[in-house]
């Protein structure tokens, strides 16, 4: 019977991502598939997308640095050096990687000597309709937050360094498929067949990053009441 009771723990962690943060997560990727199939976006809207999505993760990531183990009166005294320096860091590496996205991508938008910030940045999404889909990408990331983050007490057990680390791993790998995907695509002629797989590429970047990211650990609590085997 206990075997049998250890066969459905193990299967329910194997199911793990079947949770409501990871459908709000799909669903909210259908808005840009919506916009490739219906409303003939081709690849710079895409990339475009999914840098602003970066500067979104930058958001909800303050967001956990500042309410990370607030149960810690040291941790405040961290806080006021290490949120100022993500938000610096970060956005300039948000920054250069939208040069990047621009250049390659998006000459149109950005001529000579136009600088990548966010005046420009709002006028390519009012210009290629991407507001729905950057609304939907919010409220996605802004579910996983409360979700997650808060109502499963991730932030009383995080560490605020490697807190401050995990989104450049999160934007290097996914960027690096979907800008490779867009040259390819770019090189195609931007087949809808070929922008719906880096779609899809996405949301299955998306889905692993995610279940790494809030892969469940016994806090302190349960550890310490946790039955403890006898040799």
């Amino acid at each position: 019977m206990e075997a049998e009771g250890n066969r459905v723990v193990v299967w329910a962690r194997s199911q793990s991502w079947l949770t409501p943060s990871v459908a709000v997560l799909v669903v909210a990727n259908l808005v840009p598939l919506y916009g490739v199939l219906f409303q003939g976006w081709q690849v710079f809207p895409i990339v475009l997308l999914f840098w602003v999505e970066n500067i979104i993760v930058g958001v909800f990531f303050v967001l956990r640095l500042l309410t990370v183990r607030p149960q810690e009166p040291i941790g405040w005294i961290a806080k006021l050096f290490l949120v100022p320096f993500f938000v610096f860091h970060y956005g300039m590496f948000t920054t250069v990687h939208g040069v990047f996205v621009f250049a390659l991508f998006g000459r149109e938008m950005a001529g000579p000597g136009a600088s990548v910030g966010t005046a420009l940045a709002l006028s390519a999404v009012g210009k290629y309709h991407l507001a729905a889909a950057v609304v939907a990408l919010a409220l996605s990331h802004g579910f996983s937050y409360a979700w997650n983050y808060l109502g499963k007490g991730e932030y009383r057990r995080a560490n605020i360094g490697a807190l401050m680390a995990r989104p450049y791993g999160r934007v290097v790998v996914l960027h690096l498929a979907i800008i490779g995907g867009g040259f390819l695509l770019m090189a195609l002629n931007s087949p809808v067949a070929g922008l719906v797989l880096l779609l899809v590429l996405k949301v299955g970047l998306d889905i692993a990053a995610h279940r790494r990211e809030h892969r469940e650990a016994p806090d302190d609590d349960q550890a310490a009441s946790a039955p403890k085997s006898t040799p």
